[in-house]
């Protein structure tokens, strides 16, 4: 029987793995990082805080996570073009005992079974909208180029920046980015400006932690994102984990398999719900596993952790993907 590791990477490198990879069973993933402003993100219910970047982030009782405040009041960025008089990265560096708990945390993977993983979020992305807005965002984009151009590459230096303290510390194998680039049905962005200014931000990002012993990138999108998949090939990106079912992925995986591959198509939308039962999830973990093949596909519900809104469905999700190891393999 193959390690997790090893049938990790005979399913990703198309060879012979003797069972589906289990949702986020291969990733070691570390979250106690001193740098990170996820942890000034309120869990749910809980007062509204202010993240390093200065923006206010709410997670209401009635919704599944936390999102950016962005009335006038509380939008950092109100101009694109003044973003250099306003905008203030966080600090890249801590004193060496903040990090004693991200050393243990690391130092605990059981690198035979597992990767060991740095958690990076928000994204490149998801931090211009963090700061300004989606509406604004994206608007930027077509009217201030120039400015976007020049706070994206602010934003990745400064993700460098702390990639380098976080590697004087520990050795990753892997990273796992967050990034959301769409909607359930379309991208954000035309696969054009998507190229113009992602693209190149992520290839020297991803190329930094490549440069320094990282092995495999995984990141995470949960929405439509079919139409720039050759983009993430070119940036780097070993896993798509998050691809939803609208972006066809047995189609996705038949003409990019090898090149990447996909972890998902358990959509969260489907079976994270209230009412949940296991015959509705071994329906739905059934239906994708026959569907995308033993090959370049990773079953996995489509939230950006091993968790789930409503208790036990990642649980029963995983029960799933065992049972149709055993009908499949």
């Amino acid at each position: 029987m193959l390690t997790i590791k090893e049938n990790l990477l005979e399913t990703i490198k198309g060879g012979n793995p003797d069972r589906f990879v289990n949702q986020y069973e291969f990733l070691g993933i570390i979250m106690e990082d001193p740098l990170s402003q996820r942890n000034l993100r309120p869990k749910r219910g809980e007062p509204d805080k202010v993240d390093g970047w200065g923006v206010t982030i709410s997670w209401p009782d009635h919704v599944p996570g936390p999102f950016p405040v962005h009335d006038e009041e509380h939008k950092v960025l109100k101009d694109i073009t003044k973003w250099r008089d306003v905008v203030q990265a966080p600090r890249t560096d801590a004193p060496e005992e903040e990090w004693a708990n991200y050393i243990a945390e690391a130092e605990a993977v059981d690198r035979n079974e597992q990767f060991l993983t740095v958690f990076q979020a928000p994204g490149i992305f998801e931090q211009l909208h963090y700061l300004m807005g989606m509406d604004d965002t994206l608007i930027n984009f077509h009217e201030e180029p120039e400015a976007m151009h020049e706070l994206i590459d602010y934003i990745v230096d400064y993700k460098i920046a702390c990639a380098h303290s976080c590697l004087k510390r520990i050795k990753p194998e892997a990273i796992f980015q967050h990034d959301d680039w769409g909607s359930q049905i379309n991208s954000f962005l035309s696969p054009a400006m998507f190229e113009e200014f992602l693209v190149p931000a992520y290839k020297k990002l991803y190329g930094f932690w490549r440069e320094n012993g990282v092995e495999l990138i995984v990141h995470h999108c949960d929405s439509y994102a079919a139409n720039l998949v050759p983009h993430m090939i070119e940036m780097g990106i070993d896993i798509w984990q998050g691809c939803l079912s609208t972006n066809n992925n047995p189609e996705l995986i038949k003409k990019y398999g090898g090149k990447i591959s996909f972890m998902g198509d358990i959509d969260n939308g489907l079976v994270d719900r209230e009412d949940w039962t296991q015959e509705i999830i071994a329906k739905e973990v059934e239906r994708a596993c026959r569907s995308c093949g033993k090959l370049y596909f990773i079953p996995s519900t489509t939230m950006g952790l091993a968790q789930t809104v409503y208790p036990g469905v990642y649980e029963a999700v995983s029960k799933e993907i065992d049972r149709m190891s055993k009908e499949m393999f």
